[in-house]
C-alpha cells in the first residue's frame, strides 16, 4: 500500500507530504517546507527510511526543510528538482524577497523533465512539467493511485500567484488546461497549500477554469 502523510509546516502554511510503500519501507519527501527533524521523526516512527527528496519547485517555503532533514541522513539522498528553478534554488528560493534567509540545503542531483519517471518502492510517479507560477514548476502524479502532488499549480478553488520573478499567468493557465485538467476527474489533488481538492471538482467550480 502507498501511504500519504500529509505535515502543515512553515511560516506559510506549506503542505509537505511523504510517501512510502508500506512494503519495502521506502519513503521519500515532496517539498520539506521547514523543522527537518520533525519530518525525519514522522519517517522514523513509522520504520520507513528516506530514498529521495522531491521539490515541486525552488520557492523557500517548499525547501527550507530540506538542510535540517539531511542533516539526519548519510549518505544524503537524492534531491530532485527542475533545471529552470536551479537558479532560484541558488538565491535561497526568493527568501529575501520576504526578508528572510534560509539554508537551502545540497544541491539537487536529479534534473526533473517532463513525463521522466521517479519512483518510491513499487510506485511510479510521472513528472508533469506546470510553469506559471515558476518557471520549473512539475507536479508528481500518480495514475495507478489516482493522486497528484501539485505544488502551488492549483489549489481547492483557486490557483498558484503568478506576481513574483518568473511567474506568468497565462502560462498557469495553461499548464493548468494542459497537464491538470486531462486526468481523470477523480483524481485526488494535493496541493502545496489548503485542502485537497479533486480534478472534477476543480473542473466545475474553481473560478479560474473556463
Amino acid at each position: 500500500m502507498l501511504s500519504i502523510i500529509s505535515m502543515t509546516l512553515g511560516p506559510v502554511m506549506t503542505n509537505t507530504y511523504i510517501l512510502a510503500d508500506d512494503s519495502t519501507g521506502e519513503a521519500v519527501v515532496i517539498d520539506p517546507a521547514d523543522q527537518g527533524n520533525q519530518i525525519f521523526k514522522e519517517v522514523i516512527d513509522r520504520g520507513w527510511r528516506i530514498v529521495g527528496i522531491w521539490l515541486t519547485h525552488a520557492h523557500f517555503d517548499h525547501l527550507a526543510g530540506v538542510a535540517e532533514l539531511v542533516d539526519n541522513l548519510s549518505p544524503t539522498p537524492p534531491i530532485a528538482l527542475h533545471p529552470d528553478d536551479f537558479y532560484l534554488w541558488s538565491n535561497q528560493g526568493g527568501a529575501a524577497y520576504f526578508g528572510m534567509q534560509i539554508d537551502a540545503g545540497p544541491e539537487p542531483t536529479i534534473k526533473l523533465a517532463q513525463d521522466q519517471t521517479l519512483k518510491v518502492g513499487g510506485y511510479k510517479f510521472r513528472i508533469l512539467h506546470a510553469p506559471g507560477h515558476t518557471p520549473g514548476h512539475v507536479m508528481f502524479y500518480s495514475e495507478s493511485e489516482s493522486v497528484l502532488f501539485c505544488g502551488d499549480v492549483i489549489f481547492q478553488g483557486s490557483i498558484g500567484r503568478t506576481d513574483l520573478p518568473g511567474g506568468d499567468y497565462e502560462t498557469l493557465i495553461n499548464s493548468i488546461m494542459r497537464q491538470v485538467m486531462n486526468l481523470p476527474d477523480d483524481t485526488v489533488v494535493l496541493s502545496g497549500h489548503g485542502p485537497p481538492t479533486n480534478v472534477g471538482v476543480e473542473r466545475q467550480y474553481n473560478p479560474f477554469i473556463s
